[in-house]
């Protein structure tokens, strides 16, 4: 039977990770792999992070199942981290998922589900596992125009042109803030544009929010959302907790449902269960623990907010470097782009040849559409890498 597998394609940045391993070079620069790290390189375990692991391990007395939609309390934490009172709870639907890609994955599957003739509309580029999944389901899709390279910034022309085609019953996934790979983001008055082409149309909106308080703290970043959901009847949320807690190997994720009325989130939860059972049966169940503890506890949640909030002007310190030393170097603005964008990636908007180039001739290592992620540099690297965009012509 073995013998009738075909290979599949190989992951475009697991591969680069492999490559960059391989590189001899003291002076080569990781700038691909989508996973914080501080100056010094490491991926740190966060204060709060360690303080709950202790509380758990002391206090924890089984580790029998939990329900097949996790623990309610996880659900409830998160429902308020990111809707905050949005919609009101009785609406929501919520399981606990193996990481944000589960719970991307769960969606997928409860609209082929409920809809199995919609058209799942992506923004032109989009995070790789997203059109990867929906072609594993063989469920249709199409792309909106979302990035234009030459000036670093959404094209929200382009995207509500494209979005004019949607038809109703259609699904639009949209990434809640910092965009992944481009790190540019919608403003709040262009998020209501898209909401009234979307009601307008009679589609659906489902949103990924990955890295809730990596760009303009966790309130303004859970904005957008909030809008969305409260505007819709029907709204998909997928969250992540591997970026903002760092417990990216804990694969924590939380899928929601917002329903119209608490009948129908009633049936959209009997399905969600359902769903989770078919796929893993009882979801992980650490993570979340990590998560609903340092939560629902006002002295773990103010230390996990002031360490994000270090990471995340961190990453913004790193921006401005950044733009400011390629307008040294360049004696343009054509890179201030770079401080606008928020999270962990910028697309600098350039060709493969030239990211080819800046790996060859000066060990930096950026995805191929030349998505880098700012959290791999530091105040040393920025020089570098400034240096070297200039010296490639990019």
């Amino acid at each position: 039977m073995l013998e009738h597998l075909k290979e599949q394609p190989k992951d475009k940045i697991l591969a680069l990770m492999a490559a960059y391993r391989a590189d001899a070079r003291d002076t080569k620069i990781d700038l691909g792999v989508g996973v914080y790290k501080d100056a010094s390189g490491n991926t740190p375990v966060m204060r709060a992070v360690k303080e709950a692991e202790r509380r758990i391990n002391a206090e924890q007395t089984t580790k029998a199942y939990t329900g097949l939609a996790g623990d309610p309390a996880f659900s409830d934490a998160m429902i308020d981290l990111v809707l905050d009172g949005a919609v009101a709870r009785d609406r929501v639907a919520a399981v606990a998922t193996p990481g944000g890609t589960g719970a991307i994955r769960q969606a997928l599957e409860l609209i082929k589900m409920a809809a199995p003739g919609a058209t799942v509309w992506l923004s032109d580029p989009t995070w790789p596992n997203h059109p990867s999944i929906i072609k594993y389901l063989g469920m249709k899709s199409k792309s909106y125009r979302y990035f234009d390279s030459d000036t670093g910034q959404v094209d929200y022309v382009g995207m509500l042109t494209d979005l004019g085609q949607v038809l109703p019953g259609d699904v639009v996934l949209l990434h809640g803030c910092c965009h992944n790979p481009t790190g540019a983001n919608l403003t709040m008055p262009q998020w209501k544009g898209v909401i009234d082409l979307l009601k307008d149309k009679a589609a659906m909106p489902f949103i990924d929010i990955a890295y809730q308080g990596f760009g303009d703290g966790l309130a303004q970043d859970g904005a957008a959302t909030r809008l969305v959901a409260s505007s819709f009847d029907n709204v998909l949320i997928a969250a992540s907790c591997s970026k903002n807690f760092g417990i990216y190997r804990e694969r924590t994720g939380i899928l929601m449902a917002v329903a119209k009325d608490e009948a129908q989130r009633d049936l959209a939860q009997q399905n969600l269960a359902y769903l989770n059972r078919q796929n893993f049966s009882f979801p992980p169940d650490h993570g979340a623990r990590i998560v609903s503890t340092i939560l629902t506890d006002a002295e773990l949640r103010a230390d996990w907010e002031a360490e994000l909030e270090e990471v995340r002007l961190g990453m913004l310190d790193l921006r401005k470097q950044l733009a400011d030393e390629l307008r040294r170097l360049s004696n343009s603005d054509r890179f201030d782009f770079l401080a606008e964008h928020r999270g962990m990636f910028s697309r600098l908007g350039t060709s493969p040849d030239k990211v080819e180039m800046l790996r060859a001739d000066h060990g930096i290592y950026m995805v191929g559409d030349s998505r880098m992620n700012i959290a791999g540099l530091n105040a040393d690297t920025v020089p570098v890498l400034a240096r070297a965009i200039i010296d490639a012509g990019v």
